[in-house]
């Protein structure tokens, strides 16, 4: 099917690459620079939307779908953009946008787009957390891998339910984050949510903060205390890492969640709670059920919806997404304008296995930012663990698909490339011309290749 679109940009449809070209295709397009001509071709057109270019400022772009609003424009308006937020697609979607995408973007994600504002019912308005989903990003999460996009999508699906949910991942992979957007996207958002960590405690005092206690039940117990059961009435409680409970902690847990009634520790009376359980975990509970390590019973109880969450390494290219974010992040904090990472560097950075996975990667950023935020981030800024890392593939970390495999094919290449130039220059002591000569290419060939992967002797040729 082809589309017939208005295309509004400050510049013609002719990007670096040939980005937007590429996007277009398949695509009539009508373009203008002039906001009001624009208007006024697509009231009287037959157009199927409008694209609105992110403007040179936020301001000028606001003012641009303001115009078209004003208009009464009879068709839709995508407004493209380059760094979308959720501030932003919430603006945009007040301001009567259809849709908000990010650009340059594929011809494939261009044309669903467009498919979806046309069959979109009118009488609905645009969902501003359903488009920064489409925009890679959720609930203050970011990721454009299949695997984050299929936990955004499952989180929208569960979260209306009061079913449990066990969230497992690695540490750092951001599971706190899972559950506090399963809570506000639920019928109990209005409700608390607390956590309870689940290796703070002995087991004694665990019980005590999960269920209360009454006054004189043990020694120090001079008051009776609710337990986070109760204080979570008609809300969402957290168990974090739930494997560290004891059996026994486990046994009464059960009972809980089965009866839906809590006894205080030293009590004899029951209470009726009416809470959501959502629990993590950074271990196979199915493994430690296998060794008797946590019980089956309540393991099948709290897997009622399980969400994984993949570790860094095998999210594709979400390492570049996240840490272009948070430096803008962290830049914008400290008042400094960003200059973002050299090709170089944030090469080295999607080779490296990132064992903390999100929030690792966040706190070298924030390093980062710190020390050599007002300068473009160059290899030689980085950690050591970061800049000496080599690319490994496991049986685990096999792509799921197609984009993730080129990323991976492309990390691994640019990698051997960069160690091949290092070596050349090192046997020759820093001298291109006998570097180039030894391996067999033309000089100026293996100086252009040093010059894409930002290298250049150590020291002058003597």
């Amino acid at each position: 099917m082809t589309h017939r679109v208005l295309l509004v940009a400050d510049e013609a449809p002719s990007g670096p690459g040939g980005e937007p070209a590429a996007a277009l295709h398949g695509c009539e397009v009508q373009f203008h620079h002039d906001p009001e001509a624009a208007a006024h071709a697509a009231a009287v057109g037959d157009f199927d939307a409008v694209l609105l270019s992110e403007g040179a400022s936020w301001s000028k772009t606001l003012d641009r779908l303001r115009r078209f609003k004003e208009a009464d424009v009879p068709v839709p308006v995508v407004v493209l953009a380059r760094h979308p937020t959720v501030e932003a697609a919430v603006q945009v979607v007040r301001h009567g946008a259809a849709d908000y995408l990010r650009w340059p973007c594929s011809a494939e994600e261009l044309h669903a787009a467009l498919r979806r504002v046309q069959a979109a019912d009118d009488a609905a308005p645009a969902d501003a957390t359903k488009i920064m989903a489409r925009c890679h990003g959720f609930e203050g999460m970011l990721g454009r891998c299949a695997a984050m996009r299929e936990v955004f999508a499952l989180i929208e699906r569960i979260a209306p339910a009061d079913s449990t949910v066990l969230v497992a991942g690695e540490s750092g992979t951001g599971k706190e984050m899972v559950v506090r957007a399963i809570h506000r996207h639920s019928r109990r958002r209005d409700h608390p949510l607390l956590a309870c960590d689940c290796t703070a405690l002995a087991p004694t005092l665990l019980e005590s903060e999960l269920f209360g206690h009454v006054k004189g039940s043990f020694s120090g117990a001079i008051a009776t205390k609710q337990g986070l059961f109760e204080v979570a009435h008609r809300g969402t409680l957290l168990l974090d890492e739930v494997a560290n409970l004891s059996l026994e902690t486990q046994g009464k847990l059960l009972r809980v969640l089965e009866s839906r009634r809590v006894r205080k520790v030293g009590d004899t009376a029951e209470h009726e709670v009416d809470i959501r359980l959502i629990a993590t975990t950074n271990r196979s509970l199915a493994e430690m059920v296998q060794t008797g390590a946590f019980r089956a019973d309540l393991y099948y109880r709290l897997n009622v919806v399980p969400i994984a969450l993949p570790p860094l390494r095998q999210r594709g290219g979400d390492v570049r997404l996240l840490a272009n974010h948070f430096l803008r992040q962290f830049s914008r904090q400290m008042g400094v304008e960003a200059k973002g990472f050299s090709r170089d560097a944030m090469r080295q950075m999607e080779v490296y296995h990132w064992p903390g996975n999100v929030r690792e990667l966040r706190n070298i950023v924030e390093r980062l930012a710190v020390l050599y935020g007002a300068c473009r981030i160059e290899v030689e800024h980085l950690p050591w663990e970061v800049r000496e890392a080599e690319p490994r593939v496991s049986n685990t970390e096999v792509p799921r698909t197609w984009e993730e495999l080129k990323a991976l094919k492309r990390q691994i290449v640019e990698n051997l490339e960069r160690q091949f130039l290092i070596a050349a220059l090192d046997r020759c002591s820093q001298n291109i011309t006998q570097a180039a000569a030894r391996v067999g290419m033309q000089r100026p060939n293996f100086h252009a290749l040093l010059r894409s992967h930002g290298l250049k002797p150590r020291r002058s040729p003597q």
